[in-house]
């Protein structure tokens, strides 16, 4: 997995919080409650990611995911029609998600947490299908995986030694 390290401070950033989870951890005297917040931070506009905050109150485990979030920032590489520049699948433990290129007018067809992490990035029209365990922070991570997988047409074809028209066709 490529990256590259991105200034989150010169960005807009929004935030999601795609869950909440009440952690209890029984003591001798009794039971103590803490959270865990799953957050996806985007621009709209090509940049991504996601964090998981710990905290005993919700707020505060809110600001740490963010924060954690900021610091894993991908850059996704979007072609004319705000779609993906090609077929990709991502894998983050027993969660595989395949997101497919569509062309304009098709919208975000995906599910929970696959659509946080596509809206945020600035995704217009693609297709996603959610494979295995569907356990969000999974889910999450393995859509991210699949973003920073996605390589532009001309790295492509430098790579292959090619011109770009003998790519795209």
């Amino acid at each position: 997995m490529r990256r590259e390290i991105i200034d989150a401070s010169q960005l807009e950033l929004e935030e999601k919080v795609v869950s909440i989870k009440r952690v209890t951890k029984v003591v001798k005297g009794g039971r103590n409650f803490r959270f865990t917040a799953l957050v996806v931070v985007g621009d709209g506009n090509g940049h991504v990611g996601a964090g998981l905050g710990k905290a005993a109150e919700i707020p505060e485990a809110i600001r740490k995911g963010k924060e954690d979030a900021m610091k894993k920032l991908i850059t996704v590489k979007l072609d004319e029609v705000d779609s993906i520049t090609h077929d990709v699948t991502g894998k983050h433990t027993g969660a595989s998600v395949l997101l497919k290129k569509s062309p304009e007018g098709t919208g975000i067809i995906a599910g929970g947490p696959a659509r946080n992490v596509c809206e945020l990035a600035g995704i217009k029209n693609i297709r996603t299908k959610s494979l295995g365990s569907n356990n969000k922070q999974n889910v999450v991570l393995a859509t991210i995986n699949a973003l920073s997988q996605l390589k532009s047409p001309e790295e492509v074809a430098k790579l292959r030694g090619k011109s770009v028209e003998e790519i795209v066709g």
